[in-house]
């Protein structure tokens, strides 16, 4: 039996064995507590002045399956959660005005336990200061979300072990992460279709601020922080986006860090695997007085996908939260990310990656990374109607990328023959011996500020809770590239010499009508952006100047219908917006201004969201994007023959649906069986109007009714696992992508540079079990990645790229 067939038998046995053993757990989790009387937890809520507390939201979490229940206290402050199952609980109490109050505790077969809590009038200020990072806002505020929204939660990045942001975001329907190293550094994040390249199209955050070094001038994504720092990973598609901004065409992803606990507390994780896979994790803090302080650190390190690649980095997150009183509270954050890499840019030809589909020829290219970010967010509240959040945030991010190689048509990028080539470099021979090297050398800088305003009204007599805001943000790129002489240089001749620089001024202004079950939200967004261009060598040393700018209106419409809180039917409507890069409005060899239009398009969702039993969560989106001008920029990024063009025209449209079903919510069992899938069928992503190819010497040859390059008809994420009481957890994870075409052209058989050609569908399958063991405080885990070590093509933009091998990883998080 052959390799190919015995992996196929294995899969085959494999998952059998896994379906066979559910079901019959499945059975168990039926029976287990059938003979047995259901706990239940009841109390009430009351002040300092013992009057009760109506309307606070009472949540309760089982602590080994992460299932929450929610309810509110009555007008008498009184509570109850009947037919519980045993275990481990933990109980929080949330009311307006008041400090929040929580307790653990384990119930027993036959409980019936009573639980009183006594708040304190406290800040609201500081539960405004905990929320303003989240996008979605409150399980409250999110069934008045005019549009697709899903949240990955810590529970769920936990127990999958999620080893980068693009495998968390894979569980995300409507999205598609391409890899390129294997280490998640530089993830290539596309949303419905849309061009996954360095994440242009996507807006990234971080707690609801920007994340990329230059979203307006340069929305690419060359840094990206380790999953690690995060405990929750929220995606906003529909027309929620012109609250962020600038860019509102595909998606918003917001990554949310934790927030200091109430008491000290913390923990260390360590994980080893193959590859000389460490990651390292410390994380501690906790509340003294009215300040809480939380301190992150993660050290990752261990080799890519390919040959003579090897990742390193260092990720420090500090937080601090303070009150300032009853109705001001304070947001501190700093962090520092450090990264030394061996890896190089260039992907492999046709023969190459047939000969030998892991090699890299170019083991002295290297990346060295440092990234310092801060931000200060103060909340200010008037009263319990209006609340002011005003943000101050500004990172620095300095890149310098050395290598021999950017694309599979450079062998190597020095040869002598070549314009500025290295005289002593005749071939690929001479590659590690007298070949030099180019360094492309990046400084970014940016600072923005922005006030936002929150006020609940009563217009017309109905409901309104409306959001203002501005925002002011500078943004400065120094750009240099330094040819050098040998493999391993550092600095070398300058050749590229550039400054650009961004100013950008917005707002925004959004109200949610709500007559009852039904929310109708307008919205609009405004733009304004200044573009400066420095080319400090042209004009024989003298230099060029350019500028020019822009001015877009975004308007969004949304509705929302919610008949029971069980669901929640959304539909809307928005203008989808990016800026054009500053490198491509103004000439650089003139300081001209290049007549290229934003990319505009209009977005449209129909959708539901679903609770309609417990442990049953549901979600469906019908989506439409209609494209006025999807720009094709030219990138090494985006390949060596791509050349820039106002694109035109392009449509997108398709479903997405999203679930997960726990049977241990279902029959109030401690068994649990999970099932969670997401789903994205996209049958229409073409070139529509009239168009041409972007592809050099191809420029004539008419591309319209092509499908869009990386642009899957079918994407899936499956999941089915069992939590048992005893704290084991075991899961299996599908990932399957259909075929891809990677050029505009829709080439079928590849090119012999690599950059052309099908790309075939591919399903790669992980696996983990994670045991907890509450008496020591500590977890202990193992998880597989590519089970099968399945090799696979997943980009060749830049040359063909493979996908990531098998990776066995393992380790234990200990609590304090």
């Amino acid at each position: 039996m052959n390799n190919m067939a015995f992996q196929k038998s294995f899969a085959r046995h494999l998952v059998m064995h896994f379906v066979n053993t559910t079901a019959v757990l499945l059975a168990l989790s039926l029976t287990a507590t059938a003979q047995s009387k259901q706990p239940s937890l009841s109390g009430h809520v009351v002040d300092q002045n013992n009057a009760a507390v109506n309307d606070a939201r009472i949540t309760l979490q089982q602590t080994d399956t992460g299932i929450e229940r929610i309810t509110m206290t009555d007008a008498n402050g009184a509570f109850t959660f009947q037919h519980l199952t045993q275990g481990e609980y933990h109980l929080r109490v949330i009311g307006a005005g008041f400090s929040s109050a929580s307790q653990t505790l384990a119930l027993s077969t036959g409980d019936d336990r009573n639980v009183d809590f006594t708040l304190q009038a406290g800040p609201l200020a500081e539960e405004v200061v905990v929320t303003s990072a989240l996008i979605t806002g409150t399980p409250e505020t999110l069934q008045h979300i005019p549009g697709s929204v899903e949240i990955i939660n810590q529970k769920l990045l936990e127990t999958s072990r999620s080893f980068t942001s693009s495998e968390a975001l894979r569980k995300v329907a409507g999205v598609q992460v391409r890899d390129e190293e294997g280490f998640g550094l530089r993830p290539n994040i596309g949303i419905r279709g849309l061009n996954p390249t360095r994440s242009s199209k996507v807006l990234l955050l971080e707690d609801g601020l920007p994340l990329t070094y230059a979203p307006y001038g340069d929305n690419a994504s060359y840094y990206h922080p380790p999953i690690d720092r995060f405990e929750s990973i929220e995606v906003l598609k529909g027309s929620g986006q012109i609250l962020y901004g600038p860019t509102t065409v595909g998606g918003v992803v917001n990554y949310v860090t934790p927030n200091p606990p109430i008491e000290p507390s913390g923990f260390v994780m360590g994980t080893f695997g193959s590859r000389d896979y460490f990651n390292g994790h410390l994380n501690y803090g906790g509340t003294w007085r009215n300040t809480g302080l939380l301190f992150d650190y993660t050290r990752k390190q261990g080799a890519g996908s390919r040959e003579n690649t090897h990742f390193g980095l260092n990720d420090f997150n500090f937080k601090s939260v303070s009150t300032l009183g009853a109705k001001q509270a304070l947001t501190l954050k700093f962090n520092h990310y450090g990264e030394d890499s061996n890896v190089t840019y260039s992907g492999l030809t046709e023969a190459e990656y047939r000969e030998s589909p892991r090699q890299n020829p170019f083991k002295n290219d290297s990346f060295y990374g440092d990234r310092y970010g801060a931000s200060a967010a103060h909340a200010y509240v008037f009263n319990s109607n209006a609340v002011l959040t005003t943000n101050f945030y500004g990172a620095y991010f300095r890149r310098h990328w050395w290598r021999q190689s950017s694309n599979s048509n450079q062998r190597p990028n020095r040869l002598r023959t070549l314009s500025g080539g290295d005289p002593d470099c005749t071939g690929i021979a001479d590659l590690n011996t007298t070949c030099g090297n180019e360094g492309r050398l990046r400084q970014y800088h940016f600072l923005g500020a922005e006030p936002r305003l929150h006020v609940t009204h009563q217009l017309f007599n109905v409901r309104n809770e409306a959001d203002f805001g501005l925002r002011v943000h500078f943004e400065t790129q120094q750009r240099r590239q330094e040819n050098g002489d040998s493999p391993t240089s550092r600095s070398g001749l300058l050749v590229e010499n550039n400054e650009r620089r961004n100013q950008a001024y917005s707002g925004f202004a959004q109200n949610r009508f709500i007559f009852g079950e039904w929310t109708i939200t307008p919205g609009i967004r405004l733009e304004h952006v200044k573009y400066e261009r420095t080319n400090r060598l042209a004009n024989a040393g003298r230099g060029v100047f350019g500028r020019t700018n822009l001015t877009q209106i975004v308007p969004g419409l949304g509705v929302s219908y919610t008949p029971t809180d069980k669901l929640t039917v959304f539909g809307g409507v928005h203008r989808g917006f990016a800026p054009p890069r500053t490198e491509d409005v103004i000439n650089n060899t003139t300081g001209g201004v290049v007549e290229l239009d934003p990319e505009l398009s209009w977005n449209y969702e129909l959708g539901l969201r679903s609770t309609p039993y417990a442990g049953v969560k549901l979600e469906a989106t019908f989506f439409r994007m209609d494209y006025e001008n999807q720009i094709v920029a030219a990138s090494l990024a985006g390949g060596v023959g791509s050349q820039l063009t106002n694109g035109g025209e392009t449509l997108h449209q398709g479903a997405e649906v999203a679930g997960r079903v726990d049977t241990g919510a279902i029959f109030k069992s401690r068994h649990n069986v999970y099932v969670r899938g997401a789903y994205t069928f996209l049958p229409d992503a073409r070139f529509t109007g009239v168009r041409f190819s972007s592809v050099g010497g191809f420029n004539r040859t008419s591309i319209t009714g092509n499908r869009l390059p990386y642009a899957s008809d079918h994407t899936l994420n499956a999941i089915i696992g069992y939590s048992h009481p005893s704290g084991i957890d075991a899961l299996m994870e599908a990932n399957y992508v259909s075929e891809q075409y990677a050029d505009d052209l829709n080439t079928i058989q590849p090119t012999a540079d690599g950059q052309r050609g099908l790309i075939p569908k591919y399903t790669v399958w992980n696996a983990t079990l994670n045991y907890n063991v509450e008496r020591l405080r500590t977890t202990f885990f193992v998880t597989v990645k590519n089970v099968f070590d399945h090799t696979y093509i997943v980009d060749r933009t830049r040359g063909i790229l493979p996908s990531s091998p098998r990776l066995v990883q393992g380790g234990l998080k200990y609590r304090f």
